[in-house]
Order: structure tokens, then sequence, then C-alpha cells
């Protein structure tokens, strides 16, 4: 049986984030907050938590002090075990709560096959918070469930399911899976590949989540697997949330490869209760993690004001403070009290003809009519998403967005649209939308559009990027619409917003013949939220 203990490889990573990050992800201070003086603390305890059907490993650590005490339940990632966040249940001790970690059902030394949030997992949480109460001097009216990933998506669940959860702090979560696996209609490849592999290596995945992710790599019962992520996505839930009315904290990261960020921009406006929408630079899991080893780091400090607020009893100025903090990639922090207030204006870039000698047309300007442009269905270009993790997590580390060189993209293979350069910072906040006029079309097909920041040396940052796919009943001509990813990037003074589309991407299947072409035609635009 496997040992207690993370994987080497995201000890590795751990590591190495631990020594490039921590100068760069703890960069922005959290508002002052009242200090709440560390408390001695008992030793780690391991424990077994009996369940419905298994026994979950499980470790606490408490104030030494009399209580009652808030707790806090933190169930493992994705491929990890309770010991992921001692470092944090230390020092969450040390505040005053009482910490539970454990390992969900199916991975690792807890028995069952892996439920994947589903309803075993949620009686689990249940069961957990009961254990708690019981086994523990924790106070019944404070209790608050957080986790990274797959602990994340547990404990916003579960405050659907079980009203006892009072705070929630979801770090790198999701609210749709169904978004997340197939969003715009388009499967993601390598993100549900890797959970996959670390399901297969370090758990006991069962036939549920092997036949799910089965049917899902071979495209077959859609309606199945959609219908099974959707009973997995609080989003399904959020009535249910709402009514228990938990204070709710989501921290995420702008090229999260796992859980693009416009599914917690919706689930966030639906919230009712109190509410703080975080995003930073980097993709998923990666800006926690100098706080799962002990450093300082400012996602975690968010966690700890959000507890001390809403369970630990400290007025902190938390409800005080704008509830959207977004940090973009080359700017310092910023807070608005509304999603909404991110942007003041929404400029139209129409896409216009290819004149350039180098095969780029005019992005700007009034849509124009009376021009195609024909790309290959088959073939790659140098414009891609990069690698799951690695090319977005990067940014978390330089705060710099992933880069290429644009002379490189094939202009027969992909359309290239270049604006005008501006004489003044543009300052991009929100959701891009692409409205896309395409021809003779397939009725099936794939096209990807990245968002560019280009510089005169022709080095272009990927600024945002997604794929859609349409999946009609015939073929002809169709209008395309597609949300690009949230971002917040200042387009500096003379750089140009370039616009790539092409038809291949190794980060998605997509669904385009072979040895065919995709048309796109005047009358198509690009919608870019400004401050």
């Amino acid at each position: 049986m496997a040992p207690r203990r993370p994987t080497l490889f995201l000890a590795l990573l751990a590591m190495l984030a631990g020594t490039v990050l921590a100068g760069t992800v703890a960069a922005t201070p959290a508002a002052a907050a009242p200090v709440v003086t560390a408390a001695p603390t008992t030793g780690v305890r391991f424990v077994d938590i009996p369940a419905a059907g298994a026994v979950l490993k499980a470790n606490v650590i408490a104030p030494t002090a009399a209580g009652p005490h808030p707790a806090v339940l933190l169930p493992a990632s994705w491929g990890l075990n309770d010991l992921e966040y001692l470092a944090q249940a230390k020092t969450l001790a040390g505040r005053g709560y009482v910490v539970v970690s454990y390992t969900p059902r199916g991975w690792w030394l807890s028995g069952g096959e892996i439920n994947t949030a589903g309803p075993a997992d949620m009686a689990d949480l249940s069961t957990v918070i009961d254990w708690t109460i019981a086994n523990t001097a924790t106070d019944p009216a404070r209790i608050g469930a957080a986790g990274i990933s797959y602990g994340a998506g547990l404990s916003l669940l579960g405050s659907a399911f079980d009203r006892r959860i009072r705070a929630v702090a979801a770090l790198s979560g999701w609210t749709d899976l169904s978004y997340s696996l197939y969003a715009d209609s388009t499967r993601h490849q390598q993100a549900p590949g890797l959970l996959k592999v670390a399901a297969d290596l370090l758990g006991n995945p069962g036939p549920e989540l092997t036949g799910k992710l089965d049917d899902f790599a071979a495209n077959r019962n859609v309606d199945q697997v959609l219908a099974w992520s959707r009973a997995r996505s609080a989003a399904t839930y959020v009535d249910a949330i709402n009514a228990n009315g938990p204070a709710i904290l989501m921290a995420n990261a702008w090229g999260d490869s796992f859980f693009p960020p416009n599914q917690l921009v919706d689930f966030y406006g639906r919230l009712t209760g109190p509410k703080r929408l975080e995003f930073r630079p980097g993709d998923h899991a990666i800006a926690e993690i100098t706080g799962i080893l002990g450093l300082e780091n400012e996602v975690w400090t968010s966690v700890h004001r959000w507890f001390d607020q809403y369970l630990g009893g400290v007025d902190n100025g938390v409800t005080g403070e704008p509830p959207v903090q977004i940090k973009p990639y080359n700017a310092a922090t910023e807070r608005y009290p509304a999603w909404t207030a991110m942007n003041s204006t929404t400029r139209r870039y129409g896409l216009g003809a290819i004149r350039r000698l180098d095969g780029t047309g005019l992005l700007g300007g009034v849509p124009t009519t009376g021009w195609t442009k024909s790309i290959p269905t088959d073939a790659n270009t140098t414009a891609d998403g990069g690698a799951v993790l690695i090319t977005n997590g990067i940014a978390a580390f330089t705060g710099q967005q992933p880069r290429i060189w644009l002379p490189t993209v094939n202009r027969a293979r992909a359309g290239v649209w270049a604006a005008e350069r501006p004489a003044t910072a543009q300052r991009i906040r929100g959701i891009p939308k692409l409205h896309l006029e395409l021809t003779g079309t397939a009725a099936r097909g794939t096209v990807v559009a990245y968002l560019y920041d280009l510089d005169s040396l022709g080095n272009a940052g990927l600024i945002t990027h997604a794929p859609v796919t349409w999946l009609g009943a015939g073929g002809g001509n169709r209008s395309v619409d597609l949300s690009l990813p949230a971002t917040a990037f200042d387009l500096p003074a003379g750089h140009s917003l370039t616009l790539v589309v092409d038809t291949v991407d190794p980060l998605y299947y997509e669904e385009n013949a072979p040895d065919g072409s995709i048309t796109i035609g005047g009358g198509s635009y690009l919608d870019l939220p400004l401050k």
C-alpha cells in the first residue's frame, strides 16, 4: 500500500515553487488586520474516522487551551493525502482553530473508491464534522472548510449539503465541472489526462470514475458524462448554498488550465451571502504552494483573515473591504466593489481583410464585409496554450505571460489580425468576447483563438486564449461566439493587441475533419472590456 506522503513530483514542484515564488506570490500584502498571537498547540494526532463503507485517514491539530474553539476541515487535494496541509494546519491551530485534515475516500490509505465529490464524499464531509464535534473541543456553530483543487470543490459543495459549514475557502477549485471538461463544447485533453494518471497511480478509481474518464476520452456517452459532472458542481446547488448562507472565499488563477476562471465569475454573481473573489497570475494550485510549505503567502493570508472574521470572532475589517480583489499580470493588486466595476467600457475591434505583405489583417474599427480568410483544419502553429500547469505556472513565478515570436506563426495555417499601436496603455479587465462569421463549414469543427500583446520586435505575450467547437447537424455558414477566459492585463503604450485564430492546440481535443478548411469572413469582431 502507498505510504502517506505526497508524490515525489508534487513534492519537488512544491520545493521549486517555494524557492521561486517566495518573493512573488506574497509581494502584495493583504490589508492590515489585528495581530492574532500564535497560541500553544497540540502535536499532530493521526486518527481513523469511520464512514459509510470506508475508513478515512485524518490528522488533528488543536489549541491546548480549553475550548470550545472554531474548527476548520481540510480535505486533501486530488492525488494527495492528509499530510498536505500540515504547515497550514499548525498555523491555523496557533490562531485558535481545531484543524482536521483528511484524505478523501479512495485515495492513499482511505478506504472505498474515489467518488469525485459525489454523494459519498458529501456524506463523508458531514461524518468528519460529526467526528470533530464529538472528539474535539469544537464549537458546533463555528465550523469552516477549506482546500486546494479537489479539497476546494469538496468544501464548496459541502456547504450546500451541510449548513453547519459557516465559512468556506476554496482555492483553485471548480464551480462547474461540466464547463471544466467541455467548455464551449470543446473537450480539454491534458488536464483530465493528468487527473486520470493520478487516480490510477495513487487511488482506487473504481468502475464509475474509470468509465466516465474513458467515455470522456473516447467522446462517447456525452450526456451521461455531463449529468455526472453536473451532479458534482456547486453551480447546480447554488440555491441550497444561498439558503445555508456560508461566507465564501474563492481564489483562483487567471490561467488555470484545469478550472478556467469564467465559471467562478458566473457563480460569484449568483451568491447572495458574504463572498470574496480573488484572481492572480499563474495556473492551477500554483499561487498557494508556498503556503503549503509554511512560507508567507498572500492566498493563505486571505484564508486566515476570512476565517478569523467569520469563525474566529475577530473583527479584522474583512467585511468592509471590496470583495473582488485581482492581481493583473503586470500591475499591483486592485480591489473592486463588484466584478462589473472592473471595466467601464467595451471596445469593438472589427476583423478586417488581410492586406499586409506578411499576411496580417487589421484588428480595429467597424467590422467590415467582403473579405475571407481560410485556414486548414489539421495544421498546428506556434500559437498555442502550452503545457498544462507549466506554461501558465511560469507566470506566477515571473509575473510575465507566456511568449512566442509572432513572425513564426504561419499565416497559411492561421488568421492573424493586429490593432494599431495606442499612444497610451490599454487596461484590459474582464472577459473578452469573440464573434466569428464562418462560411462553408463542416457539421463539426473547432477553432482556437489567442489574444496577444505584441511589441515592436515581434515578441507576443499571451493575454488569454480558448477554443470553441460547433456540433451541428449539417455544414454551411454559421456564427460562432466565444467568451475568452477572464483576464486583467495592461497593454503597454506602443504595443499592438493581436488576435490569432487557428484550428489545433495540444491542450484540447478538436473536432475538425482532416484535410479540410475553415473560412472566416467579414462581420467578425472582438469585444474588449477596458477600464
